[in-house]
């Protein structure tokens, strides 16, 4: 049993923040319906290279970035253009408890899918909408993504090194990172909404916008600007209020440190072998750092140019100050701390049963997490979900595969 066994979700979304969603509900234990369109199905299927691999080391022809977002769900391939297509959904509607779209704004008002129409047939239905700008205000009808969104919504003008530096100027996270919290804020979002419901007995519209998120996870830097009136720059890996907080280089390569107080300070100084930088008034306290970045930067990046970095490391983690080699993604994955967490999961797959990939970070321990299945092929569940859902004959989808209504694969 997971947390949310019994929960029935539509997922009407595609790409990746409302699939994150759906992925995080389903790993936590809701029947995830995945609906797609048939013949090409999520956006996500076709972008590779890479692609995961069968058994035999061959291309499977579906998308990694496809498996990242999607697992645990089953897959339906109904044409939504058609009425004969929205009638299922608004069928499937009518038993589940959440529905998760990324729809432009209103277009699926014109298919009977909105809010409103599906609250009549189903009032308990918690509808969340992720969209780029939001259902209001002058850019709601506009699409939005992500490298967009981190480029509008202030991140970039934060991230990447300074513009007097070599390599400096704005640069996007390596991973989309409003897509990603979006989903999670939505996670979060549905589970208040039936927590509410369980009072109220009557579901609820949820409007979730990436511009929405960025600008709020903008967190200390946005507070940094209405404290103070300067607008925040950018400072590569360093930190804006915290020094030192940043990548350093070693004599073969770099690694971090991330000094929090003036104790672990004091305790960095002394395993490193300046003990009398602390007594320099310029950096006694962290207030005093900030206001002295470039001269304790500087003595500090002259004197790690004498060890190699993992020298260094083991040094300054023996005096319990924060710090960290920096890893590819393959070394991290092979980071003892990671595989004691079980981070690595193997969920077999129709064309490879020794499938893995990186699970849930949610430790739970009375419901934990499961993973049931791995992301499904397109249209993989159309029959078992539609006949035993809404009670549909063999012979009745049969006819509506023959007019392209609905698909099933593999």
């Amino acid at each position: 049993m997971g947390a949310l066994t019994g929960l029935r979700v539509l997922d009407l979304s595609r790409v990746l923040a409302g699939p994150w969603c759906g992925q995080v509900l389903a790993d936590l234990g809701a029947e995830v319906v995945k609906i797609e369109r048939p013949q090409s199905g999520d956006d996500t299927r076709g972008w590779g290279p890479p692609w995961m691999k069968t058994d035999t080391g061959e291309s499977s022809g579906e998308a990694s970035y496809y498996q990242s977002t999607n697992r645990g769900k089953l897959s339906v391939a109904i044409d939504l253009a058609s009425p004969e297509g929205q009638e299922l959904v608004r069928a499937l509607a009518a038993s589940s408890d959440v529905l998760i779209e990324n729809y432009k704004a209103g277009s699926l008002a014109r298919y009977g899918l909105d809010y409103a129409t599906l609250a009549e047939i189903n009032p308990r239905l918690v509808y969340c909408s992720i969209t780029g700008f939001g259902q209001t205000g002058p850019r709601a009808e506009e699409p939005g993504y992500d490298f967009i969104i981190q480029g509008i919504g202030g991140l970039m003008s934060i991230t990447g090194e300074r513009d007097d530096l070599p390599g400096g100027g704005p640069q996007k996270v390596g991973v989309a990172f409003s897509d990603l919290m979006t989903g999670l804020y939505s996670t979060v979002a549905i589970q208040a909404a039936l927590l509410s419901r369980e009072r109220t007995g009557v579901g609820q519209y949820i409007d979730m916008a990436l511009l929405d998120v960025q600008v709020a996870t903008l967190a200390n830097q946005s507070m940094n600007y209405l404290a103070s009136g300067k607008v925040p720059q950018r400072y590569g890996n360093a930190h804006a209020n915290i020094v030192p907080y940043q990548v350093f280089r070693a004599a073969d390569r770099d690694f971090i440190i991330a000094c929090g107080n003036d104790s672990q300070f004091i305790a960095l100084c002394q395993s490193i072998g300046l003990p009398h930088l602390p007594d320099d008034p310029r950096f006694r306290r962290n207030a005093d750092r900030v206001a002295h970045r470039e001269e304790i930067v500087a003595l500090l990046s002259a004197h790690f140019l004498g060890r190699s970095a993992d020298e260094w490391v083991a040094c300054i983690h023996a005096s319990k100050v924060p710090v960290g080699a920096i890893n590819s993604i393959a070394q991290s994955l092979e980071e003892p701390q990671v595989i004691a967490r079980n981070l690595m999961v193997k969920i077999p797959h129709p064309q490879n049963p020794d499938f893995a990939m990186v699970g849930s970070p949610i430790k739970m321990s009375g419901t934990p997490v499961e993973y049931l299945r791995p992301a499904p092929r397109l249209g993989q569940h159309t029959d078992d979900i539609l006949g035993q859902r809404l009670g549909l004959s063999a012979e009745q989808l049969a006819q509506l595969k023959a007019r392209g209504i609905v698909e099933q694969q593999g």
